[in-house]
Order: structure tokens, then sequence, then C-alpha cells
């Protein structure tokens, strides 16, 4: 479920700022949906944000995914399931000079996973504005259960640093460079999970305790004056992202994408994203005998995605204190396994997914 609810978010920058301005006065209503790999999930979303003064702003959120189905994972392991995350969320931002201090807050519960993270932002805006330095720090607390088994609970901490730069090259011309690292200490296995073992017997997954990752991500947007050379109505934009842990996975995401203003109340959206990734050091897809630590968690094998992705908005009332926008936004996922089988069938395991997100944006 927490996979699914990064799938349906991807795309969204929450740490990158260009100016020490606070966020604007609004609030968001969302419906998402996702199906895919014999798993279907959906809910609502809402965000409210407002503005104390001049210097300091409050957000509350909720997102719930209700989840059904039976994934590749539960179709040779397990029983189809059905169950149901709520997040809530609190976030404030206050501006300082040329300073921008953020903090949140979230915490997530399903019937098998509890979550609370804490994080904190600063972004210092340099050079009259051309420049802004972003600092970060995020703290996770976990805890895991274990349906089946009502005296299993494990815990998981998370630890992440984030570092970056926006600057403004020319008038229509933006570049970033951002890293982070995470320290992941804990359980960090999926408890219902087995590996298969030669003969035909299975096991449960024994993953390490601990993962170290790090990420460089760099993104490139340029403006377009292509059909009205007075003023920018469009803009492409190339993201590249590399990460590595210390269980040996490498990836790399690379992404175009493309926004255009269709006279003054419509915007569209177009991408493109290509994942890839190598296989943690104690993945596979069968063992020979049992070892110290083995997975057979997809996610952590070779793989490879492609996700085709568009977004309409219409900004259907656009008055000087208050504005209200509609969209429409959709994904189309192809994920390809490069040595993850389908026990069913004995061939590489692939298949298709579609999200679907429908929002409605009120600025005032």
């Amino acid at each position: 479920m927490r996979a699914i609810a990064a799938v349906l978010t991807m795309g969204l920058a929450a740490f990158s700022s260009l100016a020490a301005v606070l966020p604007e006065d609004r609030s968001d209503i969302m419906y998402h949906s996702y199906q895919g790999g014999g798993v279907k999930a959906h809910g609502p979303a809402l965000l409210l944000r407002e503005g104390i003064g001049d210097k300091a702003s409050l957000a509350a959120s909720y997102y719930a995914d209700t989840v059904s189905g039976a994934s590749i994972d539960v179709v040779t392991t397990a029983s189809p399931y059905k169950d149901k995350r709520d997040e809530y969320g609190l976030s404030g931002d206050y501006l300082y000079r040329d300073s921008v201090l953020s903090f949140a807050y979230t915490t997530s519960k399903e019937s098998d996973y509890l979550a609370d993270t804490y994080s904190f932002n600063v972004a210092q805006e340099l050079f009259g504005g051309l420049t802004t330095v972003n600092l970060g720090y995020s703290s996770g607390h976990d805890t895991v259960l274990r349906n089946t088994d009502a005296t299993f609970e494990a815990t998981l901490d998370r630890y992440q640093y984030r570092v970056g730069i926006s600057q403004i090259i020319t008038k229509s011309l933006i570049m970033s460079l951002n890293y982070e690292a995470v320290i992941d200490d804990g359980y960090l296995n999926n408890p219902y999970r087995s590996v298969l073992l030669a003969g035909g017997t299975t096991l449960g997954e024994k993953y390490p305790t601990t993962r170290d990752s790090h990420a460089f991500a760099w993104r490139l947007v340029k403006g377009l004056d292509l059909f009205d050379k007075q003023e920018l109505r469009s803009a492409i934009k190339f993201d590249y992202r590399y990460f590595w842990d210390t269980w040996d996975i490498t990836a790399h995401t690379t992404e175009f994408g493309y926004q255009q203003y269709f006279g003054k109340p419509w915007l569209a959206d177009w991408h493109i994203r290509y994942y890839s990734q190598s296989k943690a050091v104690f993945y596979g897809d069968s063992f020979p005998t049992e070892f110290l630590y083995m997975a057979r968690d997809k996610e952590l094998s070779s793989y490879s995605s492609l996700s085709l992705g568009a977004k309409l908005t219409f900004r259907f009332i656009d008055r000087t204190s208050f504005k209200v926008a509609q969209g429409l936004a959709f994904d189309y996922l192809k994920f390809n396994y490069d040595d993850f089988t389908d026990v069913r069938t004995g061939e590489l395991y692939s298949f298709n997914a579609k999200t679907l997100q429908w929002f409605v944006s009120f600025w005032y």
C-alpha cells in the first residue's frame, strides 16, 4: 500500500523552492485511483492552507487509500486481501527576511503498519532571489505488525538528510540540483513474503536491519514562446535522478515533460518517465539453500518501468481575490522484470498499471 501511494504521488516536488515567499492560501480536494498488477486502490485527499498574518502559514491534509486484490506476491504465497490506509498531516511555514522555515508532521495507520514522520526544512534566498539554497531533515518512526500473528511487532526508524540549490540562470531558464541521504534501521522486510528454496519449499524473507541510500537529482526547466512571442506560454522540463544504496542497488530515472497554456484558463501537461534499477545483492528468484539474507521482493530485483502521463487543468474562476481550477491527470505505466518470474507460468513477470487523479483547487 505504501508503494502504491508513492506511485500515485510521483512527480510532486515538496522540497525545492525558488523564492522566499509563503505558499498561497488554498484548499484542494482530490480523488485518486490505481489499478495494476492485480491490485486496486482508491480514495480521497484533502488539503487546507491558511496564512497567519504576512509571516506564517499553516496547512492540514488528509489522504486515504482503500486497497483490495491480490498482487503477484499474494497470489503465490498468501490470500487476497483488503485494507485501508489513513494519513493525516500538519505543516507550517514561517517567513523570516530572505528565509522560509518549514515543519511538517504526518501520521498514517493501516491494519498492520503505523508510521509517524517529522520534517524540518530551511530555504534561504541569495543574490537578490536568483539563488535558493535548501536544507532539510526528516525522522520517521514506524511500527510493523502482522495480521496473521497478534504477537508479532517490529520497529523501523528512518532518517533523511537533504541539501539542494536552485538557480535562475535567465528569465526563462531555471536549474536545480538536489542530494539526499537516507538511513534506515530496523525491520525492513515484508512479514508476509516468502522466498523459494530448491524442491519447491518456502521460507520467510530475511533482510539486513540497516540500509543507507543516496540520490542526486538534476532538473532543468526552460520557458518557451512558441505560440506567443510576447509571453512565455509553454515550458519543457528535464529531470534525471541517480540512486545507490548499501544493498548494491543502483537506479536511474529520466523524465521529459512539456507544459502548454491554451488561452488563459486551460493548462496541459505531458510527460514520459523511464526508470531502471539493478538487483539487491541478496535478491534471488529462487535459492538452492538457506542463506543469512534472502529476498524475493520484485521491487529488489532488476527491472525497468515506463510511464506516460497527461494532465489537463481548467481555471474557470479567475478573480483577483478568488480562483477555482479543476483538473484531471492520467498515467499509464509498464513494468518489466528481468529476473523475477511468475511461478504459475515460469515466465518473466510484467504488468501494466493505470493511475487517475481528479482534483479541484481553490485560491483565496
